[in-house]
């Protein structure tokens, strides 16, 4: 493996790793407390020019809008909004599983998860949480993609193109609209960016579904 590779594979698994939890834990929970702490401490500008694969004017104003919350906020506001977006118990205003947007019936443990299911079996791969959290969940999947890059990154290109990138741009832009709370508005730009600048630089063909949500 070329030293260039190597290092796009690092890249993926630092996006992976670092956007991944914010999705799939509370603020309030130990998984993500470093997180937070390291995110509040960056210089914005600086880490954005840094920022793997995202576009560096985009990451600046991801970073600066997640930087308007302070940690402390995190017991209140941002735990509500967390809830309020992705976990219930009322209506969630941006569910975060795929098969939510690309089945029909709009439900979870669709289709696209069965299909996703069936790909990592075939691949001998246990999901993270696997039978407490549906394999679609975009935190997962995020994570997922940092252990594929890590320890399968021949398998890479297809879970990409087939499984995250097919719906992952879709679910950021309703993050983005319906975010009330500056730190996930600039959690999902920053996905986003990054998303669409790790796509282009492995020069993947992404074949989009029909969303029906």
């Amino acid at each position: 493996m070329t030293e260039e590779r190597t290092q796009t594979l690092e890249a993926i698994a630092f996006i992976g790793e670092t956007l991944g939890p914010l999705f799939l834990y509370e603020p309030t929970q130990p998984e993500v407390a470093s997180l937070y702490d390291e995110l509040m401490s960056l210089d914005a500008r600086e880490a954005a020019v840094e920022w793997p694969f995202a576009d560096p004017d985009e990451a600046a104003r991801a970073l600066s809008l997640i930087q308007r919350a302070p940690v402390a906020d995190a017991d209140d506001s941002l735990l509500w909004e967390y809830r309020r977006l992705f976990a219930g118990p009322a209506v969630k205003a941006a569910p975060p599983w795929g098969s939510v947007y690309t089945d029909r019936e709009c439900v979870v443990f669709g289709e696209s998860t069965l299909a996703l299911r069936q790909w990592l079996r075939e691949a001998g791969i246990t999901a993270p949480r696997a039978g407490k959290e549906p394999e679609d969940h975009i935190g997962l999947m995020l994570l997922l993609m940092a252990w594929i890059a890590r320890t399968r990154p021949e398998l890479l290109d297809g879970y990409l193109s087939e499984h995250l990138l097919t719906w992952a741009p879709h679910f950021l832009e309703i993050v983005q609209r319906e975010a009330e709370h500056p730190f996930f508005e600039g959690i999902a730009l920053l996905t986003a960016s990054s998303l669409q600048g790790l796509q282009e630089a492995l020069d993947l063909d992404v074949a989009i579904p029909r969303f029906y949500r």
